[in-house]
């Protein structure tokens, strides 16, 4: 099924897919075509922004040139696998989680332990994954009432079907269950390991263990 394809300005075009695992193979493909006018490509859920060197193409040959892409069989196995250590000790809102889902503590964290998620979009700060999707035994569980001001950085957290990773301090409203010691942002460093088409799975760990691993960055 060919993506739809609309004007995202006039040095990009976003392609409409039936889902986000194509969402991925397509932006996989675009990048593996070689295009030299190509800048980027960002795929976020079931979009994919394609930005382009308006010197080298117009939008009419870019449009025509993904017209013809089709996206890459096994969707979100073209990135990596990450294992992401956990320290739910840390916690802030399992009791809150555990309300709304009728497990006890250590269930939501067996669930949230046992699933492999992908990375589907990156925002709302620097390096911020969002992990689709919960076990429907988690999901659902809704944001905050009032966000906090501050989430310490490396904090795991979930509402409705998503979970992810605070990577720097930052206001927010998501349920938090952990906490990871790891670096997973460097801005000054150009360093963000985790990339749109990723898996990721969570590890649990002690307070022993995070304070051992407390600051080493993610490895690939």
């Amino acid at each position: 099924m060919s993506p739809i394809l609309a004007p995202l300005g006039d040095q990009a075009i976003l392609a409409y897919l039936p889902d986000e695992v194509a969402a991925v193979g397509f932006a996989a493909a675009v990048r593996a075509a070689g295009f030299p006018w190509l800048i980027e490509v960002v795929p976020a859920y079931a979009t994919a922004g394609v930005f382009f060197d308006p010197e080298q193409v117009n939008l009419a040959g870019v449009r025509e040139a993904l017209a013809r892409i089709r996206p890459r069989s096994g969707g979100p196995a073209v990135g990596k696998t990450h294992d992401i250590p956990c320290c739910y000790e840390l916690q802030l809102d399992l009791d809150r989680v555990a309300g709304h889902t009728g497990l006890t503590a250590d269930e939501i964290i067996e669930k949230h332990t046992s699933h492999e998620y992908t990375v589907y979009a990156i925002g709302f700060c620097p390096g911020f994954p969002y992990l689709g999707y919960l076990p429907s035994e988690l999901s659902g569980v809704p944001r905050l009432p009032s966000p906090r001001l501050r989430v310490e950085p490396g904090s795991v957290g979930l509402t409705g079907r998503q979970t992810g990773l605070y990577p720097l301090a930052r206001p927010g409203g998501w349920n938090l269950i952990g906490r990871t010691p790891l670096t997973l942002v460097d801005v000054a460093g150009g360093y963000f390991p985790l990339r749109v088409g990723d898996r990721v799975r969570f590890q649990r760990i002690d307070r022993r263990e995070y304070e051992c691993l407390m600051g080493e960055r993610l490895r690939t």
